[in-house]
């Protein structure tokens, strides 16, 4: 450490400038501040993702550091080459291995309210799971809301989203397809489809804040549960311009912000938007309190249809993996 301890523990990974470890003599797993650390060294194998969008496999090894000289960690690769990066360019670090089960990281989110006055009652479901390799990832995303309350019919909402990409030649492009499905009983969405095909670029990827953005083409099919001039599917071509923001703080707080327009191509005047935000307070080990927003909205829904559904939630999320 910057301050000359020493600690020798197992290390897990690094993520939103901040180091995880595990100690022999303690209880759970330790939270360091990146910023703090002076060396490392594990012989475990990780990925290692720098501020300009490469990304590297192999073990972290002790350089030799003169005084003076800013702080550097050593990669050795899997191929058995050596390479000598700045420590402050290091974003992320994940422990990998051969097994598919320990290359999964991910969170568990779960909430429910209850209000006497009206007998509302609100339950909400949450769950996203990633898997990595040294140039390519993929993520799974659930989110499901239930809500009642007298007098008023149930509602639900559920969307999954499922998203892969692939890191391009030149730094911090990639590659991305998304499949996203919905369902929302309020805007009488039987079934939503949308399949999107598109470039990205990180335009800021630090151990505080981390911004992409997306722009493809895609295709969305739309069953309705009502309406006369909606009982045959509806077939779109849709643009796509997406973007996602995180923004980090110390043991304290995450902000993860997504949210994408869809203007019709097919469809003069048409256009679909998503949000999906969530707040986290860090409360003890891997248990986050949560407060979340989501919300789809459509300018021109067929006659007599709510053209938006959106609300809130707050629950307790569980993080596993290398999250």
């Amino acid at each position: 450490m910057k301050n000359g301890d020493r600690i020798t523990c197992q290390v897990k990974g690094l993520d939103a400038g901040v180091l995880k470890a595990d100690v022999d003599y303690i209880d759970g797993t330790i939270s360091i501040d990146w910023r703090s650390v002076a060396t490392i060294e594990s012989d475990f194998l990780f990925l290692v993702l720098l501020q300009d969008g490469s990304i590297y496999s192999g073990k972290i090894i002790k350089p030799t550091a003169s005084e003076g000289a800013p702080v550097t960690i050593k990669i050795l690769t899997e191929e058995e080459q050596s390479l000598l990066v700045d420590k402050a360019s290091v974003v992320r670090m994940t422990q990998t291995a051969e097994s598919l089960v320990k290359r999964l990281s991910g969170k568990v989110t779960l909430g429910a309210s209850y209000a006497k006055g009206n007998n509302a009652t609100q339950y909400n479901l949450g769950s996203e799971v990633d898997y990595q390799q040294t140039r390519w990832g993929t993520r799974a995303s659930l989110n499901s809301n239930l809500t009642s309350n007298t007098g008023a019919p149930t509602a639900t909402r559920n969307q999954l989203d499922l998203g892969a990409y692939r890191m391009l030649s030149r730094k911090n492009y990639f590659l991305a397809g998304t499949a996203g499905f919905l369902q929302s009983s309020v805007q009488e969405i039987q079934r939503q489809t949308i399949l999107a095909l598109g470039v990205g670029r990180f335009l800021k990827n630090t151990n505080r804040v981390r911004l992409t953005v997306q722009g493809g083409v895609g295709w969305q099919r739309t069953n309705y549960t009502s309406s006369a001039e909606a009982r045959q599917p509806q077939d779109i071509g849709v643009a796509l311009v997406s973007s996602n923001l995180q923004v980090f703080t110390f043991k304290k707080t995450r902000l993860d912000l997504t949210g994408s327009v869809l203007p019709a191509v097919t469809q003069t005047g048409r256009v679909f938007s998503k949000i999906n935000a969530s707040y986290y307070l860090k409360l003890f080990g891997k248990i986050d309190w949560n407060l979340s927003f989501y919300g789809n909205w459509d300018t021109q829904p067929p006659t007599h249809l709510p053209s938006s559904d959106y609300g809130s939630s707050t629950g307790l999320s569980y993080t596993f993996g290398n999250k």
